[in-house]
């Protein structure tokens, strides 16, 4: 309560143009990031927790995975990049105090959301059985590979739902209950995983030489059972992120007043504006990263192994990254919503200063510790010791690539979005990838992260400079307070 109360007031006086110092500045930044933090470290360890089940398999079933990993993300980040074409409207018109345009906004969101999400969710089944093959991989992991991919896309009305909801909470100032849920969400994923990804089994023991035996009921469904659990916990959680926003919420409950769910033409238009960069960003983005995995995969499966894992324990390092990212969407925007151009510029400094210290302490984490993560995630020793080469390779940019994920969310709250994601897609196409081709055929896996590595930091130094200037700033023309 007193959490919710004094995030409340510091929010408030962004919108009626009250004074906010910067001690009070570095407490909203941290009232507000602290909690999606803790979201993004739970859903880190539950993809830790996953890998972990699924690498007890055996390296090719954590192959079929990495396999259509960046597939996953191509269609994951196309929903994302959706949702905020219109919670980042909502953002703007809470911080100039329209909180009925904001649940109008709100209102239109959800159909053309969902049917985006729908016809995305055809197209995936429609294309399960093929994606495997089209990415090089062999023929002992293509069935796991595709029934996966079909199973996720079958969910993703529901992810979408999730995306968006959890959006329109935190750019309201919301970001406990979205932190909330999606911490459950992880803890369900791995419940539903742990029953659905092996067969039945007795667990037998002693507490206090007492001798106990467990059954322990369980489908056996291999990597299929992966899935499966992520959906449901999917389906579970959105429905709570729905319920929160549309009942629950002070701001955007639309309980308050009546309007149209049919998608308006100005909503639209704007909702265009902001996402289309972002979504074709992503496109061309997640299609780097799947020429990355073609380029990864004649190397072998315990290369396609070690390089799933390699993405899965580097997450530890971004996850503060993106949790302040959502932070500073909603602070800048808020700001400039409000009119308010210096407050927002000094809310990213502050966020993105936080975003390359806990990033950089991250990193230092994750060098130290990913022998002893990788012991636990697979048994395979050859997986082991290559993930550790280039996770340590990858440990050197993570203070870049935070500069770059934060600025991004700086960016998008102030409804700049062609630029960044020009920026985003030329660094990855002409540096890392061109790199990664030169490299590969010398030095296998590692030349693929080194030409990452490389990649984030040229990434995270063009962002600072754009960032130094104003040019992101003159999407708003309201009167500086």
């Amino acid at each position: 309560m007193k959490y919710t109360q004094s995030k409340d007031k510091l929010l408030s006086l962004i919108r009626e143009g009250g004074k906010l110092d910067w001690k009070a500045q570095v407490k909203l930044t941290a009232l507000l990031s602290l909690p999606s933090m803790l979201a993004q470290l739970v859903h880190i360890m539950m993809q830790y927790i996953d890998a972990s089940m699924v690498g007890s398999l055996g390296a090719q079933a954590s192959a079929s995975i990495g396999l259509v990993s960046t597939t996953i993300w191509l269609f994951g980040s196309l929903c994302h990049a959706i949702s905020v074409g219109f919670y980042v409207q909502v953002a703007h018109k809470i911080g100039a105090n329209d909180f009925a345009g904001a649940r109008q906004v709100l209102r239109q969101s959800f159909i053309s959301c969902i049917l985006f999400a729908l016809a995305l969710s055809v197209i995936g089944v429609g294309i399960s059985s093929y994606l495997p093959h089209w990415l090089g991989g062999g023929e002992d992991i293509c069935r796991d590979a595709s029934l996966y991919f079909m199973f996720f896309s079958m969910c993703l009305p529901f992810s979408m739902l999730n995306s968006l909801c959890a959006g329109m909470l935190r750019c309201s100032g919301n970001m406990h209950i979205p932190s909330i849920l999606n911490i459950g969400l992880c803890l369900l994923d791995v419940l539903f995983n742990w029953l659905l990804i092996f067969p039945s089994r007795t667990y037998e023991g002693s507490i206090f030489n007492i001798q106990y035996s467990m059954d322990i009921p369980g489908a056996g469904l291999g990597v299929a059972g992966a899935v499966l659990g992520t959906a449901l916990a999917f389906v579970i959680c959105s429905l709570l992120m729905c319920y929160f926003t549309v009942v629950r919420s002070k701001e955007l409950s639309l309980r308050q007043d009546t309007g149209t769910f049919i998608p308006q033409l100005k909503t639209l238009r704007e909702s265009f504006h902001i996402s289309a960069p972002i979504a074709v960003e992503h496109v061309i983005l997640c299609g780097a990263q799947i020429v990355s995995t073609i380029i990864v995969a004649p190397l072998g499966t315990i290369a396609i192994a070690a390089n799933s894992f390699g993405i899965t324990v580097e997450a530890l390092c971004y996850m503060p990254g993106y949790g302040i990212s959502d932070a500073a969407t909603t602070l800048v925007g808020q700001s400039l919503g409000a009119g308010r151009r210096f407050l927002a510029r000094s809310f990213g400094r502050i966020t993105l200063s936080m975003g390359i210290a806990f990033m950089t302490i991250m990193a230092v984490v994750m060098y130290c510790c990913s022998p002893a993560l990788m012991s636990v995630m697979t048994p395979d020793l050859d997986v082991q010791r290559l993930t550790v080469q280039i996770l340590r390779i990858e440990a050197f940019a993570e203070p870049m690539f935070a500069a770059s994920i934060v600025c991004y969310g700086i960016f998008v709250g102030a409804k700049d979005t062609l630029i960044p994601c020009t920026m985003n897609l030329a660094s990855i196409w002409f540096v890392r990838i061109v790199l990664a081709y030169m490299l590969v055929s010398r030095m296998g896996l590692q030349g693929v992260w080194i030409a990452m590595a490389t990649e984030l930091c040229f990434r995270g130094i063009i962002f600072l400079i754009r960032f130094r200037g104003d040019s992101w700033l003159k999407a708003f023309s309201k009167p500086q307070k």
